[in-house]
């Protein structure tokens, strides 16, 4: 079970701040700890051929990020300017800060606290499919 989230993103400390790029929001219950923020990297003929970038971290500093400032590291959140969330991905090429509206991220959350509930996640944690999917092969 799973839940994605389509979303509409802007970079504000870009040279084109204004300029939306479509991503998605993503939970797996296989992994009940972090989020998927994926980068749908180009068009293809079909969605299984879509090449995509995803940055996996914690649901639960993108939920607090929505509240005040987060995160030590790759990745921090903090609330924006007039309903937006605030993303912060570092990288090795540097930064980017990426700016999502604050009712689709509530949104996900939702849907993502409705398939586990906060605090329940260690009782769905399958380690060697979560390692898996993190390296990129499959259980």
């Amino acid at each position: 079970m799973s839940a994605v989230r389509p979303i509409t993103v802007t970079f504000p400390d870009s040279s084109l701040p204004d300029v939306p790029v479509d991503v998605e929001l993503r939970f797996d219950v296989g992994l009940p700890y972090a989020a998927c923020l994926a980068f749908l990297l180009s068009p293809a003929d079909s969605e299984a051929d879509r090449p995509e970038l995803c940055w996996y971290f914690s649901r639960d500093l993108l939920n607090e990020g929505r509240h005040g400032p987060v995160g030590e590291g790759d990745v921090r959140v903090r609330p924006g300017a007039a309903g937006a969330v605030l993303i912060t991905l570092h990288g090795l090429d540097g930064r980017v800060v990426l700016s999502a509206p604050q009712d689709a991220v509530a949104a996900f959350l939702a849907d993502s606290f409705a398939l586990v509930p906060a605090g329940s996640e260690s009782g769905r944690l399958d380690i060697d499919t979560a390692l898996a999917r993190l390296r990129g092969t499959s259980s």
